[in-house]
């Protein structure tokens, strides 16, 4: 049975860790979700780029990276283990009639506390200086009509000492910055409550805007201005 997660590079104490909770549109042979094959390559099976990404700040930058290996419609890491959209019935308008009366225990067995208790022995060894979460999102939501100009968004939920220095760092790189958005880190935040904010370690929450973060180009220019912008803010934590 295939591992739920990925982890790349070796923690250091007191260094920066990367998590990527929707890296992945792996859905395993034995579940059905009953949905078109192109969706899996939409923003709804996963976050575009962020693999990428995160596999570019574990081999050029020393930044360690734990990163999801099965799609978010199958289970969603960034989820409470109770949250409805664990297992989404829906998505963005798209029915997953595959999920409809799925077996939740046996998801959140096979794939969710996985997941989680091996970051959480991760982090644990390591107690790294800065988590540096990492997501996309996509231009133009299908079910919703409302712009989404920012280039990358800086999320929270009440620790936002590391958002409060990356996002002037992130302004002066010329970039559309949004303070929370388009999501609010106080709405969905499971992955970073949980190994973060719940032991009083830093974190940088990420979002990449989907049309940013198509190419190799893309993945190797975020990969360094992340890199780099999350070392001054770990810098400026100590």
């Amino acid at each position: 049975m295939s591992v739920p997660y990925r982890q790349l590079g070796t923690p250091t104490r007191g260094g920066i860790i990367c998590t990527a909770d929707h890296a992945s549109n792996h859905v395993p042979e034995d579940i059905p979700l009953g949905i078109p094959a192109h969706l899996l390559g939409e923003h709804i099976a996963v976050d575009i780029g962020t693999a990428a990404i995160a596999e570019l700040l574990a081999s050029d930058h020393s930044i360690p990276a734990h990163i999801a290996a099965v799609s978010r419609l199958v289970c969603d890491f960034n989820r409470e283990e109770t949250a409805p959209g664990l297992v989404p019935e829906a998505s963005d308008g798209y029915p997953i009639p595959g999920n409809v009366g799925a077996d939740r225990e046996g998801r959140l067995n096979r794939f969710h506390r996985p997941y989680h208790s091996a970051l959480e022995h991760w982090l644990a060894a390591a107690e790294p200086a800065l988590i540096l979460s990492l997501h996309s999102f996509t231009p133009h939501l299908a079910s919703r009509t409302e712009a989404r100009p920012w280039q990358v968004g800086v999320l929270y939920n009440t620790d936002d000492r590391a958002a409060r220095i990356a996002i002037p760092l992130l302004e002066a790189e010329g970039l559309n910055v949004g303070d929370n958005l388009p999501y609010s880190g106080r709405d969905l935040n499971y992955t970073m409550n949980r190994h973060a904010e719940a032991h009083g370690r830093p974190y940088l929450g990420i979002e990449l805007r989907q049309d940013l973060t198509q190419t190799a180009a893309d993945h190797t220019r975020w990969a360094a201005l992340l890199a780099g912008i999350a070392q001054r803010v770990a810098s400026s934590l100590a």
